[in-house]
């Protein structure tokens, strides 16, 4: 190639103008990701969360649509005192800065108390044992009721004065009554104990005397 062709290429129309062109095409490409990023984050478009505490659902939920926001629940719990539905909480705290179209997640009061499958404690444990077992999985604790038997031994559990066996689902606001034994235990009268003691040499009076 000589030298006037090569410059004769250089200064082409055609190459310059498919240069320009190139050019164009990415300030353009450039200028609308700028524009479509700005539209899509709603970039310097901040709402202020506003404070849900108390509302129903369902008015919580309007609320936060008219501010562009949507509403999740994401939990349950339970306040006897207060109707369902009402909100509890929420997870993006009242007055913080978030994006249009952002999900606020809440947690709303349950229609009933929720309910706790009761362990195998009874005629199982200690006293000490099953207060420590109850509490740890949020069972609340009644006063304790004794019955004849091995001081301090679970003897039966109670809900609302009816005895409840394990495996049973009791709700987590009924107290639980322990039923322990309170130390005198009798044994029951056989007829061959007092010949027993013949055979091995002294009587139940005996040993009685003999204890003084």
């Amino acid at each position: 190639m000589t030298y006037a062709e090569f410059k004769s290429r250089i200064t082409s129309r055609l190459l310059w103008g498919n240069c320009l062109g190139m050019a164009v095409v990415a300030l353009l490409c450039g200028i609308g990701s700028f524009v479509f990023l700005h539209i899509y984050t709603h970039h310097g478009e901040n709402i202020s969360v506003p404070d849900l505490h108390g509302l129903t659902l369902s008015s919580a939920d309007a609320k936060l649509r008219s501010i562009g926001l949507r509403i999740e629940v994401s939990d349950s719990g339970y306040v006897r005192t207060l109707p369902p539905d009402v909100v509890l909480g929420q997870q993006t705290a009242p007055g913080s800065e978030v994006k249009v179209g952002r999900v606020i997640r809440v947690t709303v009061n349950s229609d009933h108390s929720p309910t706790i499958t009761l362990p195998d404690l009874a005629d199982n444990c200690s006293l000490h044992e099953a207060r420590a077992r109850l509490t740890a999985v949020g069972f609340k604790l009644a006063a304790v009721e004794y019955t004849t038997g091995e001081h301090d031994w679970v003897y039966a559990l109670k809900v609302r004065g009816r005895t409840v066996t394990a495996g049973q689902r009791i709700p987590v606001d009924a107290p639980v009554t322990i039923v322990v034994g309170d130390g005198n235990v009798y044994d029951e009268f056989n007829g061959d104990d007092v010949m027993e003691d013949y055979v091995f040499g002294y009587s139940q009076t005996d040993s009685l005397y003999d204890s003084y």
